[in-house]
């Protein structure tokens, strides 16, 4: 037998299959060390573990990150204090209990006291209750506006994402003349045009501000999923277009739209505080709102700041805590910018 042969068939020498034996003792035991359960039976394969959807990951990510939870920390208390305001209020905010107290020479505006710990406004009403209360009329103007706003432009969004030609021309002209004007003007201009105003125009007004935004940013993800592939098979198999639009490609591009609602949510705040600064908004001071607050405050900023300070301070918080929570579920939920 000739050598060539012997290394062939002895694994101890340094034939071929030597050579084998020894490259895969070298493989587990680097697989080993990078902490594999067993040696490497066959190249390439993977093992079988359970997947994690898109929600589960985001979550991981969000509930590291600190700017989530402060933002969503605020928006909680936010929340939670406009429901109880009612119940944590400490008087009623439309009674005048320190009006024998105001002076319009000496002492217009009442300071702190027992009982009225950051004192009262012009009419002798507890500053404290007006800003408990005032939360409650502000979360239900920002809340109704981008619900009303998010409902019209699912409407608009789906009819221009799902027909071509001029269905969508049409609709998406009328949304890029609507985003060409400053949002605020003409939420004044649709405020201005009611005869009387109160809480309704004021929410009637934001909403039709909001609705070009839901409208273009649905269009775009439902045109995205036109091209997947289950749309495509399902196009195959001959399912009705309604049921295309409906089942498939409306509910997998709603993601981004509800992210959207959180930062517009905190715009509508802002708006609906303008809006009522500049007299727009429920003329009835005896249900406070905080942007009404801001307006009433405005004679007496330089001698008695802290009318508008309270108001204005709670706004601010409120619409950081919705923005700080809107961006991080948009970053949490774009798969660009997963790390």
């Amino acid at each position: 037998m000739t050598p060539t042969h012997r290394d062939a068939r002895d694994p101890g020498t340094k034939g071929p299959r030597g050579l084998g034996s020894r490259k895969k003792e070298r493989i587990d035991e680097l697989a080993a060390t990078a902490g594999a359960s067993g040696p490497v039976d066959e190249a390439g394969a993977i093992d079988d573990t359970a997947g994690v959807s898109l929600i589960a990951s985001a979550w991981r990510r969000l509930r590291r990150s600190p700017v989530f939870l402060v933002g969503l920390a605020i928006t909680i208390a936010f929340v939670v204090l406009a429901i109880v305001s009612s119940w944590l209020a400490p008087h009623d905010p439309g009674e005048w209990l320190l009006y024998d107290k105001v002076s319009p020479q000496s002492n217009p505006i009442p300071g702190p006291e027992p009982g009225f710990p950051l004192g009262a406004d012009d009419k002798g009403r507890d500053l404290l209750s007006r800003l408990l209360v005032g939360s409650r009329q502000t979360l239900i103007v920002g809340v109704c506006a981008t619900l009303f706003g998010l409902a019209g432009g699912l409407v608009l969004g789906t009819l221009a994402g799902a027909f071509s030609g001029w269905v969508d021309s049409v609709i998406m002209r009328i949304v890029d003349v609507m985003l060409s004007i400053p949002s605020l003007l003409l939420a004044f201009s649709i405020s201005a045009v009611a005869s009387r105003p109160s809480q309704w125009t004021l929410i009637i007004a934001i909403a039709i501000v909001q609705i070009p935004i839901f409208a273009r940013l649905l269009r775009g993800s439902m045109l995205a999923q036109r091209s997947k592939d289950h749309v495509l098979a399902a196009r195959a198999l001959g399912v009705k277009k309604s049921a295309i639009v409906l089942r498939h490609m409306l509910p997998n591009s709603l993601g981004p739209v509800i992210v959207q609602a959180t930062l517009v949510l905190a715009t509508a705040i802002i708006d609906a505080a303008a809006l009522s600064f500049l007299g727009l908004g429920n003329p009835d001071d005896r249900n406070p709102e905080w942007g009404q607050m801001l307006g009433r405050a405005q004679t007496y900023i330089y001698d008695h700041p802290h009318l508008a300070f309270y108001p204005a301070i709670c706004i601010i918080i409120v619409a950081l805590g919705f923005t700080l929570m809107g961006e991080s579920l948009r970053e949490a939920l774009d798969p660009k910018s997963r790390r």
